[in-house]
């Protein structure tokens, strides 16, 4: 279930469009993606990795509906809109993010194509049964790096309950190193050269009608019951 994110993965899952297979991208390996059919849109909406009741009782039926159905399916059409009739259309996802990251000119096209990308990679980082604490050569790092699994518990729950307003939590890899990092709105580690291993979203709309104002509940659940470690060693390099 490794979606675009690790080279190793990237041409098997979008290849199979099948439930937890399924990827943004028209693409059948790293590089330029074939030419979609004439009037095709570049890119489509993924399906999610489980069953939109899968998470319950700690992500509602209703919330992954209009968080992937709306939302997610929205960044998706916009980007189409914006890529269609440009090279752009031509290239994938991840290149598009980082040909526009940091280009004032490009705004639109990178957070709507960062935000396809971000939300694919969330819905990656959860499974049904999940959280609990890593096993093997990611348990390891995660003791290297923050000296225990406890101590990169509180560390994340403390980088997503501090995102300001809308953004990610993120635990990423930097060389040897794994970091914990924060982004505002759609900024995603694949803009600054890092390599994702998991993401929490604290956007509103990823909690609010589960748990309302209560944050810190949603983070919780999400490290103790829906974290995905499987696919988290899975993005390791």
């Amino acid at each position: 279930m490794n979606a675009y994110f690790n080279e190793g993965w990237l041409a098997m899952l979008i290849l199979a469009p099948l439930v937890g297979m399924a990827i943004v991208a028209n693409a059948q390996a790293p590089g330029k993606p074939p030419a979609a059919a004439e009037g095709a849109p570049a890119f489509t909406l993924p399906a999610l990795p489980y069953a939109q009741d899968a998470l319950e009782p700690h992500i509602s039926a209703r919330t992954l509906s209009v968080h992937h159905g709306k939302h997610h399916q929205a960044y998706v059409d916009n980007l189409n809109k914006l890529v269609a009739g440009t090279p752009m259309a031509d290239l994938p996802l991840e290149e598009i993010i980082r040909r526009t990251a940091g280009k004032p000119d490009q705004t639109g096209l990178f957070n709507n194509a960062a935000q396809v990308w971000n939300h694919t990679f969330f819905w990656n980082s959860m499974q049904p049964n999940g959280g609990g604490a890593p096993t093997g050569k990611l348990a390891e790092r995660i003791n290297a790096s923050f000296g225990g699994f406890d101590a990169f518990k509180t560390a994340f729950s403390e980088a997503a309950m501090t995102q300001f307003g809308s953004g990610w939590a993120w635990l990423v890899q930097e060389g040897d190193t794994l970091k914990i990092v924060k982004t505002s709105n759609a900024d995603t580690p694949l803009a600054h050269g890092q390599t994702a291993l998991l993401t929490c979203d604290v956007w509103e709309h990823a909690y609010y009608l589960d748990y309302q104002n209560r944050r810190k509940d949603f983070v919780q659940a999400f490290l103790d019951h829906l974290a995905n470690w499987d696919f988290a060693a899975s993005q390791l390099k």
